[in-house]
């Protein structure tokens, strides 16, 4: 009976920990100064503003920053 609840505690453990290994990165936008940046956690503040609506998540920050070169309300440096 305890090896059955340890093998289910195990096999539960393994299907949780790769999804809480997941990070997901934003692109946001500073809304005073209009300048971008790559975040890996949501704002909450409305200070920074998701850029491409609160669907758009980047999984890699290399794919992010790919996107970040294509976004036309980011001011350049």
């Amino acid at each position: 009976m305890k090896l059955n609840l340890v093998l289910a505690g195990a096999f539960i453990a393994g299907l949780a920990l790769p999804a809480l290994a997941q990070t997901s990165y934003f692109i946001v936008q500073d809304a005073k100064t209009k300048h971008c940046e790559i975040v890996d956690r949501k704002p909450v503040s409305r200070e920074m503003t998701v850029v491409g609506g609160n669907g758009v998540v980047y999984h890699t920050r290399d794919e992010a920053t790919t996107a970040m070169k294509t976004v036309k309300v980011c001011t350049s440096d």
